[in-house]
């Protein structure tokens, strides 16, 4: 039996999962991830890995999804948001201690194609994965075969700027990327729920992104009329990527995926913004939900 090791390196925990021949799930384990830590947090996928291969009793291959992009022009970690990976040669580290050959993709493409290969986007050519939660994630599966880029940045949608909103600079949300007016800035769960807040001062400070919707669909104005805000910006930014990648089909991954509405508000509304006569693309929600990253890092080997 042929095993598949995918890791899922997250700010909180790294998580592994065994995958065999046919994608079932053989074994999952998980443990905290080493705060700040990159050597701790190396050694801690070394020993998920081999505690893994003692469990099911076979070597197998190891693929990592992490949160940032490994450079093509040092093989070193850049853009991550657990910065203790950034500028560190992660690959050719946990290549030397597992002695094999090691596939690292960011976790949005790892997302995309757990759902492309036998998720919600199975039976497509053409898809892209949209994460939408603490951040806005993105990646591009093309007949199977995750697409990197020439830069290692293919996918990356959150960090372009949100169409129609206002273009003047200081009227822009300032991203952690160092820009202003990314569409994580609109679209991310924390950004909408600041959003809010902003707008209703006198709101709950805990108020959750899940009550916001809650209350919505109850009837509330408020947040009924912020949510249709929301419907209308994902419409408008999913539409560059058709534009762009002509996708057949758009998984939504990520906290705020599981909104039901929006899987019918939003292509009523792309039209709008879609170059062509009739729009074929479908939006669909993720089928493997927090599974897919883990499981699209083991799908790397395919």
């Amino acid at each position: 039996m042929a095993i598949r090791f995918g890791i899922d390196l997250g700010g909180t925990k790294i998580e592994i999962v065994a995958l065999d021949d046919s994608g079932e799930v053989v074994l999952r384990n998980r443990v905290a991830t080493p705060q700040g830590d990159y050597m701790g947090t190396v050694m801690a996928i070394v020993g998920l890995v081999e505690a893994a291969e003692r469990k099911v009793g076979a070597r197998g291959t190891v693929g990592v999804g992490i949160p940032g992009a490994e450079s093509r022009a040092t093989g070193l970690i850049k853009n991550a948001n657990s910065t203790c990976l950034i500028g560190q040669p992660l690959k050719r580290d946990l290549q030397a201690l597992l002695q094999r050959e090691v596939r690292l993709a960011n976790d949005a493409n790892c997302f995309a194609l757990s759902e492309a290969t036998d998720g919600a986007g199975h039976d497509a050519q053409v898809v892209f994965g949209a994460i939408l939660g603490t951040g806005v994630g993105g990646g591009v599966v093309v007949e199977g075969r995750v697409l990197t880029g020439a830069n290692a940045i293919a996918g990356e949608w959150g960090h372009t700027p949100m169409p129609g909103e206002p273009e003047a600079e200081h009227r822009l949300r300032p991203c952690y990327c160092g820009r202003h007016g990314c569409i994580e800035t609109y679209l991310s769960g924390p950004a909408w729920v600041a959003e809010y807040r902003r707008d209703h001062p006198d709101a709950d400070p805990a108020l959750s992104a899940e009550e916001i919707v809650c209350r919505a669909m109850e009837g509330e104005l408020d947040c009924d009329a912020h949510l249709q805000r929301y419907e209308r910006r994902l419409a408008r930014a999913l539409a560059q990527i058709v534009n762009i990648l002509d996708p057949e089909i758009i998984v939504l991954g990520g906290g705020l995926s599981n909104i039901e509405r929006l899987y019918a508000a939003v292509p009523a509304q792309w039209n709008a913004y879609i170059f062509s006569d009739r729009v074929a693309t479908r939006l669909l929600k993720h089928r493997h939900g927090d599974s897919s990253g883990v499981r699209g890092a083991a799908w790397l080997w395919s």
